[in-house]
Order: structure tokens, then C-alpha cells, then sequence
């Protein structure tokens, strides 16, 4: 016997049992923290009813979700009741049993004579599935008419009490209308399994042409191992409501930087499933409990990406101004005058076939890189993105530039509430300490009326939507540029 688990079919007296095992499953995993599993067992059932107890589930299976059928569609399969248990055994769960009598409690493994007698007074046992407001506590034990908390030593237990398993288990009660060796198709949703995307860019050591490797990692936290595994990956927002679960599930980051960008055969091959994407490794796998496993599913190379700067120069505390209306916007002269200096890095690629790309890529972290002069990549930043489908823009921010300063400040502020008017003046520096000039985007934001009008603007501006406008800005090596304007509102 395999490390699978065993079904037993056991008669209705319980004097048969008959041993076998689940074929290879089938997996769907979601990048919400949940999958679908499905698996072949075969059965052999007998007229009436067939009492029967099933092993090979997780821990995190939701009852409520489970289909037992005839793949053939050939007879009918009633489950007349369904009971599902995820307390397999431990030591904490024995302790719980065993709360209010007195154990043995080893205290040094290589001395067995060094035993010390206690009783329980509590556990202190906590199950994942008791949800976020659960917590483990720790046991208190009375030694010599003292308590103490934690144990002291090993508990020693006498024998197993209750009815404890050592799996999580499904028992059915089946019932067909065709009796006779079958294979019935399990499925069942699951928490605790995830994927994530996580793709890593790398520029020469001149240009923003870049070389991309996409790696999906997925994480079993699910309690069983899936041996032998065939894994769909589905991308998008597919609407779930996520029963409770411990928060300690977190996913695991794929690590590290790809080498070569060559060409490679693709281990992931995808196709559009109603409203989402499918992801399918192409070779079965084996999904060890607590792993993360990353497989590369997207390679590319000589990208054509571009890297600019973007100086937002208004500050706004949006708690100081929370819940505030126009009327008060306009009237406060104070209001958007603060400054910051960061000027942006901005970088931007199209996902396009044209461009070396053109595959509909799952939400997840871009990871930049450039190649320094000795040959070494260097980290230069890194964002999340959503799902992205082919031939749209993925444009992040990557960070502050080093080298790129901006200032701004108010230099006018007139309001004429009788001709209902408001004339508001900017100046805004940029400072560029390269060696090299730069084009800085001046983002702008029209905050006091959606009625405006710039005057006597100092360079031509690009109105991006109806409250902002952008200045592009050229700036020589080791130089200051100064961009000025007034907005005239009114309402």
C-alpha cells in the first residue's frame, strides 16, 4: 500500500472490509485561496444501504460543496447522510480528552524513571477551523497541588478516548439504484491552497529594453498531500464567500531571478474559460502539504518598455479634509497648498504580441532588475498588478527618484464669492542633478470647481480628465526648469 489513503467500504454489520484507493486527482486551484478537487474512487456497493468512510480529504474541505456521482451518468447515487471530521489526533487534542484526570509526564527523554504525575485543569487545544477569534493557550497542569502553566514534561497517554481519528474523514451512507463495482467521481471544494504570479524583469546595463520571466507559485497549506496531480491554475475574480479559516495561511513569495531569457518549451499552456483565464501545467505534478511550488509559465524577451518620471507636487492629508463639500474646498485658502518633493519612476510595456508578449497575464508582482557593469542584477523596485488581458498597458511605480527634485508653491489666491470667481497661481521647480536631461510629467489637480480655466500658462499642458491637467517638461543635465499657471474658476 502507497502512501495514499485507503477507502473502506465496510457492509452494514461491519464483518467486510474491502481496501482501495483514489485515482490521481484533478485540481483547480484559485488565486483566492481556495480549490476544487476532484478524484475517481471505486466503489463495489451492495443492495440497501452502504456505510462507508473516506480518508483522502483535507483538512479545509467544505462539506456543503461535495458531489459523489456517476461520471457516466449509468445509475443514481443518493448519499443519505454525510458526516465530515477535520480533529484528527494530536497531542493537544488527547490533552483536551483527558482534561480534569491525571497523566504521566515524562520529563527527560533519556531518563524513563524521571516521571512526574499531573493533572489537567486545561489544554488549552485550539483547532484551525474554530476560525480568526480562536487562539492556543497555554495548558495548565497541577503537579503536587501547584499549578503550572505549560507542561511539564511529555504527557504520556494511556490510550486513545472518544471517538478520535487520525484523518480527516468522510463517512456516507450511499445508496443506489443499480448495485455493483462502480467508479464514482468525487469533487469537493477546498481552502488553504493558493497561487500566485510573480514576474521578474531584467534590463541591460543601457536601455529600458527588457527580458521578462513569469513564475506562478503554488501553496498547499490544505493538510494532505496530492500525489500525482493534474493542476488547472484559474485566473480572475470569480465570486466566493470564504468560510472562516486561522489567518496564519499566508502565501509564500516566489524567490529569486531567472538566468538565460532564451527561448524554452512552455510548461504552462492557457485558454479563456467563460469570463476567466485557465492556466494548465502540462505534466502532473506531486503537491506536498506545507509546499510552494513555482513552475515557469511565461518567458519573453526584448520588450519594449519605457521609463518616465511624474512629479504630483500637492500634498492632501485626506484625514484633515474627510467627509468636506466644494463650498468648503473653495473656501479654505489653505487647502492643497502643501508640498512634497518626490518625482516618480514610472515604468510602462504594452502586452502585446507586437511586443514580444500578447498572454493574458494573472494579477501579481513586477520585480525590476538592471545589469550593473561587473555583469550583476541590482533590484530597482518593484509593484503588484491586476490581471491584465493582451494588448492593454501595464503601467507601476517603481519608486523616487534619486537624482529629480520638484517644489511647489502657491504664489496667488483671489476669491470673489459676489461674481462667484477664484483665482488660484502655481509655480512649480523641477531640478534635474543627472548628467543626462529628462522629461518630467507635472501632474496638476483642479480642486476648487469643476468649471476652470488655466491663464497665461508658462508651457503648453494636456488635459488628462475633466479636474486634471499635465505638463510635460524638458530639463537639461545639472539645471532648474519652472513651470507656471494660473486657474480661473468659476461656479
Amino acid at each position: 500500500m502507497n502512501a495514499k489513503s485507503v477507502l473502506r467500504i465496510v457492509a452494514a454489520m461491519g464483518l467486510l472490509a474491502l481496501n482501495v484507493w483514489a485515482a490521481d486527482p484533478q485540481i483547480t486551484i484559485y488565486n483566492q485561496n481556495f480549490a476544487v478537487v476532484r478524484v475517481q474512487i471505486p466503489l463495489d456497493l451492495k443492495p440497501g444501504e452502504n456505510r462507508i468512510q473516506f480518508t483522502d480529504t483535507t483538512a479545509y474541505l467544505e462539506p456543503e460543496s461535495v458531489i459523489l456521482r456517476d461520471p457516466t451518468g449509468a445509475r443514481t447515487l443518493q448519499v443519505l447522510e454525510q458526516n465530515y471530521r477535520a480533529d484528527p489526533v494530536s497531542q493537544q487534542l488527547l490533552l483536551s480528552l483527558y482534561e480534569g484526570k491525571t497523566l504521566d509526564f515524562l520529563q527527560s527523554p533519556n531518563d524513563p524513571k524521571s516521571v512526574v504525575q499531573g493533572k489537567v485543569i486545561r489544554s488549552g487545544y485550539f483547532s484551525p477551523r474554530m476560525g480568526y477569534g480562536g487562539q492556543m493557550q497555554e495548558p495548565i497542569i497541577e503537579v503536587d497541588g501547584q499549578l503550572r502553566f505549560g507542561m511539564p514534561g511529555v504527557p504520556i497517554f494511556p490510550a486513545l478516548i472518544g471517538d478520535t481519528i487520525l484523518k480527516p474523514t468522510l463517512n456516507w451512507v450511499l445508496q443506489t439504484d443499480k448495485p455493483g463495482p462502480m467508479n464514482a467521481e468525487f469533487s469537493y471544494v477546498t481552502g488553504a491552497i493558493n497561487w500566485s504570479a510573480d514576474y521578474n524583469l531584467v534590463a541591460p546595463e543601457k536601455g529600458d529594453q527588457i527580458d521578462l520571466v513569469g513564475w506562478v507559485t503554488v501553496n498547499n497549506q490544505s493538510g494532505k498531500t496530492f500525489e500525482n496531480a493534474r493542476i488547472k491554475l484559474m485566473a480572475g475574480s470569480v465570486n466566493k464567500i470564504q468560510p472562516p479559516m486561522n489567518g496564519r495561511f499566508m502565501m509564500t513569495e516566489a524567490m529569486g531571478v531567472a538566468g538565460g531569457m532564451g527561448s524554452a518549451f512552455p510548461q504552462v499552456s492557457e485558454k479563456s474559460f467563460e469570463e476567466y483565464h485557465l492556466y494548465e501545467l502540462h505534466r502532473p505534478t506531486t503537491l506536498h502539504d506545507q509546499e510552494s511550488k513555482q513552475v515557469e509559465f511565461v518567458r519573453a524577451a526584448g520588450i519594449k518598455a519605457e521609463r518616465f518620471y511624474v512629479y504630483d507636487g500637492m500634498k492632501i492629508n485626506p484625514n484633515q479634509y474627510q467627509g468636506w463639500n466644494m463650498e468648503s474646498i473653495r473656501q479654505t485658502s489653505e487647502y492643497g497648498t502643501e508640498s512634497n518633493t518626490d518625482v516618480a519612476v514610472m515604468r510602462e510595456f504594452v502586452n502585446s504580441e507586437a511586443n514580444h508578449l500578447g498572454m493574458p497575464l494573472p494579477a501579481g508582482r513586477l520585480r525590476f532588475y538592471r545589469q550593473d557593469s561587473d555583469g550583476q542584477l541590482e533590484f530597482t523596485g518593484e509593484n503588484d498588478i491586476k490581471h491584465t488581458p493582451r494588448d492593454e498597458t501595464i503601467r507601476v511605480f517603481t519608486g523616487d527618484a534619486f537624482d529629480i527634485k520638484g517644489e511647489r508653491r502657491r504664489t496667488d489666491f483671489r476669491i470673489d464669492q459676489g461674481r462667484r470667481m477664484l483665482d488660484e497661481s502655481f509655480e512649480i521647480k523641477l531640478r534635474n542633478h543627472k548628467k543626462e536631461p529628462v522629461e518630467v510629467r507635472v501632474v496638476e489637480h483642479l480642486y476648487r470647481g469643476t468649471n476652470w480655466e488655466i491663464v497665461q500658462p508658462s508651457t503648453t499642458y494636456l488635459k488628462t480628465d475633466s479636474q486634471t491637467m499635465e505638463f510635460r517638461v524638458q530639463v537639461a543635465p545639472d539645471a532648474e526648469q519652472v513651470v507656471t499657471y494660473t486657474a480661473h474658476y468659476t461656479w
